[in-house]
């Protein structure tokens, strides 16, 4: 065979290899459902839902988010900030409060 005739082959290898790793490529990403006892919030780029249900955006970073709590919610008005620490763990801080640490949900099935 030829290199041309190989290179479907290839090309095909590449991107079946490629798609596999993306999900693991994402792990040490902010974005997903976080939970802390009986409360969670789920992140998904710039876009989030409160602990309080509240549907909105925030200033977004890959390991990093920060918002204001939204009227109507506990700690209304003040900054939430938030750090991922690694892929199960992310600190959250409201106003000038202790971090919290919250842990990646898990899933039911």
């Amino acid at each position: 065979m030829t290199v041309r005739a190989h290179f479907p082959i290839a090309a095909f290898v590449f991107v079946a290899v490629w798609l596999a790793a993306a999900p693991d490529a994402r792990a040490d990403a902010i974005d997903g459902m976080w939970c802390e006892g009986s409360r969670s919030m789920q992140i998904d780029g710039p876009a989030i839902v409160t602990p309080g249900g509240t549907s909105m955006t925030g200033d977004y970073d890959r390991h990093g988010f920060r918002y204001v709590v939204p009227p109507g919610e506990r700690g209304a008005g003040k900054t939430v900030n938030m750090v991922l620490l690694g892929e199960y763990d992310l600190d959250v801080t409201v106003g000038e409060g202790p971090a919290e640490r919250w842990r990646r949900c898990k899933l039911t099935s």
